[in-house]
């Protein structure tokens, strides 16, 4: 196994939290018509509250409240990740399926990252009961950082990746961290959110199934031959 490197950076977490301040300020005050259409879009189309919450895995572990705009219905098990709810698609509201598919859902984290409990830029929070995901980011410092509205793991697969898959590329992220490096992986989410890239209903792991879902066609069809 590669040797493990992690090392602070005052000077660079600095000057990201800054950035993290101005911008996320400067968004909801520019996003604040779009989000409050939204909003009501989401009372009209089922009951119960505008925002989800839900307990996430912040720095050095310490939990915190994450927010989003509640794209299931509010019968659905909070704490469990959506691959586990079996048929994923029927726990979304018809607004619910859009701002899921648009990531339009996630934008009142801008709020946790005004707040500093998170960043633009970092590991995606884990649920707090997520331990196969906590213990492999342990492996690679990547739950000492701050987590982030995307990251590495998010421009390279989403719900497509294992987590050993996506600790691993968290723990790239946490030893390359940089402010240049931050702004082009905005930039690169940026174009997979309008291609809505790695998006996976009720899915984890999806390359890795669909790469054994190949394999065994290839051998039936071998073995019909």
């Amino acid at each position: 196994m590669e040797e493990i490197k992690y090392r602070r950076k005052p000077i660079y977490a600095f000057f990201k939290r800054i950035f993290d301040i101005v911008c996320s300020l400067l968004a909801l005050i520019i996003l604040f018509l779009p989000m409050l259409i939204v909003a009501i879009a989401i009372k009209c189309d089922s009951k119960g509250p505008v925002f989800f919450k839900q307990k996430r895995v912040g720095k050095k572990k310490k939990l915190f409240k994450i927010l989003k705009f509640r794209s299931m219905y509010t019968d659905t098990d909070p704490n469990a990740p959506t691959h586990q709810l079996g048929d994923a698609k029927s726990h979304i509201t018809k607004v619910g399926a859009f701002i899921r598919k648009t990531s339009i859902d996630e934008l009142p984290q801008l709020i946790n990252i005004l707040l500093g409990q998170m960043s633009f830029v970092g590991p995606r929070p884990a649920l707090w009961n997520q331990d196969d995901l906590i213990a492999e980011r342990d492996k690679y410092y990547a739950n000492d950082i701050k987590p982030g509205l995307t990251g590495l793991a998010q421009i390279s697969g989403r719900d497509e990746l294992e987590i050993p898959v996506k600790a691993k590329l968290d723990g790239e992220y946490t030893r390359k961290r940089e402010f240049f490096y931050d702004i082009w992986l905005i930039i690169k989410t940026a174009f997979s959110v309008f291609k809505h890239d790695g998006v996976v209903e009720g899915g984890t792991g999806e390359i890795h199934k669909q790469e054994q879902e190949v394999a065994l066609n290839e051998e039936n069809t071998d073995n019909r031959s």
